[in-house]
């Protein structure tokens, strides 16, 4: 039986484990990130602001839940501004406070979104960019190339996984127990290979990312990715890995 690695924070493991579930996959939930809100910021006056951009779920989490509990009058300036998201599940989150966002790119990245975007939306204007403490910062600086202004507000934090539970995954790993890895965004990746290192990856253990912000994260860190889905959503990356894993043998 084949057995991927799911390294999302645990609150947001469940839909994805069910979705390796319907290809007869077991998972093994190993959550390399612990999500945690960020205290000290207070939510800005929102109409100096021509629009938004949320990249993850977790943005928006932290920063509606700051702003529904501090300034809930600011959701309206939210809602009649021009709001961005990377990816169908972060839009979604956004859909379930009445706030609508921008076409959504095919290609779910930072950088295919702000392809997409005309210069003449951005220039001379002033955006607000939701982040965790471990963004790459790819949106602030094309705002910046298209000539916009852009206020950076990190609403939630990313911890390692505890010495612990890191220890097990490693006796996992080098007893051959796992077929696949599976990362979800950049820090996902990151905070995995701080804790565990390259040289304890097993020969044959295949490597998938979610989309192609979080495989150059791995290339950096110089991991080869062989699993990339076509659209950057759990559904898809959970039928890429199944597809990957049919060509590999059973051991």
């Amino acid at each position: 039986m084949k057995t991927v690695l799911v390294t999302r924070p645990k609150d947001q493991a469940e839909p994805f484990v069910r979705e390796l579930e319907k290809y007869g996959l077991i998972s093994v939930v190993f959550p390399t990130i612990e999500i945690l809100p960020v205290p000290g910021w207070s939510v800005p006056d929102l109409k100096k602001f021509d629009g938004a951009f949320f990249t993850s779920p977790n943005s928006v989490r932290f920063f509606l839940e700051r702003l529904l509990q501090e300034a809930p009058l600011e959701l309206e300036s939210l809602r009649d501004m021009h709001v961005w998201a990377v990816g169908k599940t972060t839009s979604k989150d956004l859909g379930v406070h009445g706030i609508v966002t921008e076409p959504l790119p095919k290609i779910a990245d930072a950088v295919n979104l702000m392809a997409e975007i005309d210069d003449a939306e951005i220039k001379g204007k002033s955006f607000l960019f939701l982040k965790g403490n471990l963004s790459l910062g790819i949106i602030p600086e094309l705002i910046a190339a298209k000539g916009g202004l852009c206020t950076e507000i990190t609403v939630y934090d990313n911890r390692l996984p505890s010495l612990e539970d890191t220890a097990k995954i490693k006796t996992i790993l080098q007893e051959g127990g796992l077929s696949c890895l599976s990362f979800t965004s950049p820090s996902t990746a990151e905070n995995f290979f701080q804790a565990i290192e390259k040289k304890s990856i097993p020969e044959g253990t295949l490597i998938a990312a979610i989309g192609t912000t979080t495989a150059a994260a791995l290339e950096k860190l110089g991991v080869t990715v062989d699993v990339i889905p076509e659209y950057f959503d759990g559904p898809t990356f959970a039928k890429a890995i199944a597809d990957a894993l049919k060509k590999e043998p059973e051991t």
